[in-house]
């Protein structure tokens, strides 16, 4: 009986110390790790008034030299100290980083286009031909439900692990490139836009040039594919202006990506003069309201 009750007096005082992690429990806290709401010492150091009074308050003395005086153009400014830490932009340029408007972004691979081709539900396979690999399709490209496919092919334009790069690349060229044009395209529009928004977002010149590429053949696959571009010239334009003037100054080397029209300045102008030339009367004023540099290449009369 003596040691029952010794079990239920340390019971009740084991419910008296127990720690609810209340602000309301007063109880001693016996492990000095947990704090719970309100238990934080407050800071009992003296203010300084100085610091709120307007008089003391310390204001560094204008100097005339920064000023534009009566017929100059340019300030003059002061002579400051260099400082002994080379700044970031500094060491980036260093380190041979590229400029973060430049730099790749991260490029996950959770695409539709490999989930689906993992699960088999793509009909197409890989046909390795004697010299190139071509795509063999299960079904006839006439066929296919292209709000179904389209838009999945298009998810994989950020790929860049092989097979799925060539995969969704030629599937996306097979349907855009099909013979027998019976307007499945332009309805199904407006579900590309996102897929080829992410993938210019990546900035991965890889994936920029061969987006570009099938930018080109879609504004010209089918009639007014062209002109339904441009109310989104919005979302697609604007990373081409950054890509706009990156030229490689090789000096008197041979670019040799030129063989392949792998040069992302070029690519992006000829880009903008097809959206131009297949845009109809509106294109132009869109690209240059997005690209003030661009020059018009079609010819008025």
């Amino acid at each position: 009986m003596a040691d029952l009750g010794g079990n239920i007096q340390n019971r009740e005082n084991a419910q008296h110390l127990r720690e609810t992690a209340s602000m309301f429990d007063k109880t001693s806290v016996v492990n000095a790790q947990v704090y719970r709401p309100g238990t934080h010492q407050l800071n009992h150091t003296q203010v300084d008034d100085e610091a709120f009074n307007p008089t003391h308050r310390t204001v560094p003395k204008p100097n005339p030299r920064q000023f534009q005086k009566k017929g100059t153009t340019v300030l003059t400014r002061t002579k400051t100290a260099p400082s002994s830490s080379p700044s970031r932009a500094l060491q980036r340029r260093k380190q041979g980083a590229p400029p973060k408007a430049t730099g790749s972004r991260p490029n996950p691979p959770n695409t539709e286009f490999r989930r689906f081709y993992e699960r088999g539900d793509l009909p197409i396979q890989i046909d390795h031909g004697g010299v190139l690999n071509k795509l063999q399709w299960k079904i006839e490209i006439s066929k296919l439900d292209y709000h179904h496919y389209l838009p999945l092919f298009f998810s994989g334009l950020r790929e860049t692990e092989e097979p799925y790069r060539f995969l969704a690349e030629q599937g996306m060229k097979d349907m855009l490139n099909s013979s027998e044009p019976s307007g499945k395209i332009l309805p199904v529009l407006p579900q590309l836009i996102i897929p080829i928004k992410d993938a210019l977002n990546t900035r991965d010149p890889s994936v920029v040039e061969r987006t570009l590429k099938i930018l080109k053949i879609l504004a010209k696959s089918e009639e007014f594919c062209g002109q339904a571009l441009v109310p989104y010239y919005r979302q697609v334009l604007p990373i081409l202006n950054i890509f706009l003037r990156k030229t490689e100054n090789t000096g008197d080397g041979i670019v040799y990506k030129q063989r392949r029209n792998g040069n992302l300045s070029d690519l992006v102008m000829e880009t903008l003069e097809t959206f131009e030339a297949h845009g109809g009367a509106d294109a132009f004023i869109n690209i240059k309201y997005l690209i003030p540099t661009y020059q018009s290449c079609v010819e008025t009369s």
